[in-house]
């Protein structure tokens, strides 16, 4: 039995919130790397860019359907694109 004395009657709604958030955090595996994401890897920066809305959802489907994410595809075609301007 706990035997510390409360001193806030929110004490045992602060120690189930406490708890709940050591349970649930992801635990570091050993076995794979942790990877960042795109927001927090330095190697990317976000960018804005202006798509009509039809474009904008047939990328967005298409994307889906290849199980690919919208901005692989575009950093794809920007890198065809310079390549083509380059030569």
């Amino acid at each position: 039995m706990n035997n510390k004395k409360k001193t806030s009657r929110f004490d045992d709604l602060i120690d189930a919130a406490r708890s709940r958030q050591q349970r649930d955090q992801p635990q570091p595996s050993e076995d794979k790397p942790t990877s960042l994401s795109k927001s927090t890897d330095p190697a990317y920066t976000r960018t804005t860019i202006y798509l009509p809305k039809q474009l904008h959802r047939q990328l967005k489907a298409a994307a889906a359907s290849q199980e690919r994410q919208m901005s692989d595809i575009v950093a794809e075609l920007v890198e065809q694109w310079l390549l083509k301007v380059r030569s």
